[in-house]
């Protein structure tokens, strides 16, 4: 009897091996032969599963996106519009290493959806979405008399963005985590911000 293969679970372990490789180093590292190499496949068993470089690099970045998105879902939302505000924020700051190696495969995959336009086009849509949630969130939580459109509610979520993205890119100086108490400071103060 023929074994049988879940391809969705290779294909996730292969975009897991790029991940890998391009937080060991950076994206020049997760070539289709590293890849193979370090999945343990023969030569041609990628090409089944992900027929180019780019599929591969859409997929993971998919799967950042996706698991961005699983921590801001991950646990049970507060009740609270200012708790749950406060938990989607940090969700999305590199707040350990986790996050912060998350944020070195990000750089990498940021860099080359300049040069293509489908990934560039995930990535706006996913920054459409965040701003959209945010907004909804700052609005909760500023006492729900504000539109999700209101100027003040979506310069702020623009803002968290701007700091998360920042957070992130600056993060990768500091693997260690040693920025991460001045992220925490950040979250107070927004949401000191937000009652003012």
């Amino acid at each position: 009897m023929p074994k049988i293969i879940d391809h969705d679970q290779r294909r996730r372990e292969i975009v897991a091996v790029a991940k890998k490789l391009i937080i060991q180093g950076g994206f020049e590292a997760a070539t289709m032969r590293s890849i193979v190499a370090e999945a343990g496949y023969a030569n041609g068993a990628l090409k089944r599963y992900f027929p180019s470089k780019d599929s591969i690099v859409a997929a993971t970045f998919q799967s950042v996106l996706a698991e961005m998105n699983e921590r801001i879902a991950a646990d049970e939302t507060p009740s609270d519009p200012r708790e749950a505000l406060r938990h989607d924020v940090e969700a999305t700051l590199p707040l350990d290493t986790y996050r912060i190696d998350s944020a070195r495969v990000l750089l990498a995959l940021w860099e080359h959806s300049m040069a293509n336009e489908e990934l560039a086009a995930l990535y706006r849509a996913h920054l459409q979405d965040w701003r959209g949630r945010l907004a909804e969130r700052i609005a909760a939580a500023r006492g729900g008399d504000e539109s999700v459109d209101d100027p003040a509610v979506t310069h702020l979520a623009q803002e968290v963005i701007a700091v998360a993205i920042g957070a992130s890119v600056t993060s990768l100086m500091f693997p260690d985590g040693a920025l991460i108490p001045e992220y925490r400071a950040y979250v107070d103060r927004l949401m000191q911000k937000i009652t003012d």
